[in-house]
């Protein structure tokens, strides 16, 4: 079957692309490492010993810089729909986390007092329909919020993929409910022509 013109131009921009050379060359599994150390670096977010979930793993891009920057003593814990190659480090939990049993499984991988930091890089199967693309996405991250206020320690993190459009500005509104600050970050690995825009919220209330 050939290749529509769509898709040969996808292609050809994500072999041109920086970040996808230097993730090979680095060893990285993906180009959005590069979105996570960006955020790392004027953030400071992870540190060594801290307890982290990634959420929409695969292919293990975050988790992999999460689990350089814990350390021996701390532990990251992956989960997604899809399969994910093993990770030093990371234990991988398959399955949608929204169903009580996968659930089960990742809160019982959590120390008693629960996590210090909730992450998402999660984002639907785009149709390049903004009405049906922006809800999907912001439902997404309506589901990493609704993870982090069950698993996270007071004072923790949530750091979650976001889309600029309807439901932003509430979502937004939605983390300043249950965190002392709210940033939003736009890393340079992120394309200029994405929407996508991460929100860091602090200070975990310890309240939902």
């Amino acid at each position: 079957m050939s290749r529509s013109k769509s898709s040969k131009q996808w292609l050809k921009e994500h072999f041109d692309d920086a970040y996808v050379k230097r993730s090979q060359e680095e060893g990285y599994r993906s180009r959005a490492s590069y979105k996570l150390l960006e955020i790392q670096g004027k953030d400071k977010l992870i540190k060594t010993g801290m307890t982290v979930v990634d959420l929409g793993a695969a292919p293990g891009g975050w988790s992999q810089v999460a689990s350089e920057i814990v350390g021996d003593d701390g532990r990251v814990i992956a989960s997604d729909i899809l399969p994910m190659d093993s990770l030093a480090g990371v234990e991988f939990v398959r399955g949608d986390f929204t169903e009580q049993a996968v659930f089960d499984v990742l809160q019982n991988k959590l120390p008693d007092d629960g996590a210090d930091l909730v992450m998402s890089d999660m984002a639907p199967n785009m149709s390049g329909m903004r009405d049906i693309d922006q809800p999907r996405a912001m439902y997404l991250a309506e589901l990493a919020l609704d993870m982090a206020r069950s698993i996270l320690k007071p004072g923790a993190y949530l750091l979650v993929k976001t889309f600029q459009g309807e439901g932003f500005e509430v979502f937004q509104g939605e983390l300043k409910q249950s965190f002392k600050s709210v940033k939003s970050r736009k890393p340079k690995a992120s394309r200029a022509r994405s929407r996508e825009i991460y929100l860091l919220a602090a200070g975990f209330s310890g309240e939902s």
